[in-house]
């Protein structure tokens, strides 16, 4: 079985709280993540919007992109609205050859909020769930028939959050599934039995890590998940509380084969990204080597 390992910019700018971001380039942020054995690279902000542009910066780096999110908000908005947004993205990525784009629901999500709890989320009936699953499906078929995988990404704060709700949209839709272990785990769920249940529609993988000691501590009746990021909820593998041997060894045991992504979030001045890189592809290596999968670029 093969594997491929990419990051997300997002341990060293992020989009949500620019106080924890790390003042590199483009051209600076591939390059250490490529010193440190990742060969793909998720879109961040920086990046530019023309495949003109972005190829050759990838290309000097020796990286492909390997994903990136888009905003949706098909919760409350129009399909219409939405095709329309995610359209120039849909050209950029055919245009580089990207694997797939990620959906993120942000309609009704509270995930980019701090002044919102993380208890005050937004919860869908089992009607709206599966109106909201049909809707989604619809969306994912056309987003695919112009020639892009898009798979959609469970997150804290956001209408899919929980084990259950991930069980409930995944039953009301037929969407390919990114699988992120550190956000189901901090959301309370069971990350092997969530992969036992939904293996056959993964398509994408995010390989966050949590600090449980952290995540235990929080008041959800009044800190929100950005003061959950402050205090460094989120890490690498290797750095955390997950097992990734075990949640790799399961994925390999259903014959995922593709991108598995490092997306971290958490301050650069406490958790240097090129460091924090290191150690996450140190462990990946691994894990993966535990697992039987081939690392290929």
């Amino acid at each position: 079985m093969k594997a491929k390992l990419g990051m997300s910019p997002i341990a060293w700018w992020n989009d949500d709280l620019p106080q924890l971001s790390d003042d590199v380039s483009l051209e600076e942020c591939l390059r250490q993540s490529r010193s440190a054995g990742f060969t793909g690279m998720e879109q961040g902000r920086r990046f530019p919007s023309t495949a003109a542009e972005m190829l050759p910066a990838l290309k000097k780096a020796d990286v492909t992109l390997c994903g990136g999110w888009f905003s949706a908000t098909l919760v409350n908005e129009s399909l219409e609205s939405n095709k329309q947004r995610i359209q120039p993205m849909i050209d950029l990525f055919k245009a580089v050859n990207a694997p797939c784009i990620v959906y993120g629901e942000v309609g009704l999500s509270i995930q980019g909020d701090q002044s919102r709890p993380l208890a005050s989320k937004a919860k869908l009936s089992a009607d709206e769930m599966k109106a909201y699953g049909a809707k989604v499906s619809e969306f994912g078929k056309w987003v695919e028939a112009q020639g892009m995988p898009i798979v959609y990404h469970h997150h804290m704060g956001a209408v899919v959050e929980t084990e259950a709700e991930l069980d409930a949209f995944m039953a009301a839709s037929d969407i390919a599934l990114l699988f992120d272990a550190g956000h189901m785990a901090f959301a309370g769920g069971d990350v092997l039995r969530c992969i036992d249940k939904h293996h056959a529609r993964i398509r994408h993988v995010h390989t966050k890590d949590v600090r449980m000691e952290v995540i235990k501590g929080l008041d959800r009746s009044k800190e929100s998940f950005l003061d959950a990021v402050i205090k460094g909820a989120f890490t690498v593998p290797g750095d955390g509380s997950l097992d990734f041997e075990a949640i790799v060894k399961k994925l390999a045991g259903y014959g995922y084969e593709g991108w598995f992504v490092v997306e971290a979030e958490q301050d650069p001045k406490k958790a240097p990204p090129l460091k924090m890189a290191q150690v996450g592809h140190k462990e990946l290596m691994r894990v993966m080597t535990a697992a039987g999968y081939e690392v290929v670029a």
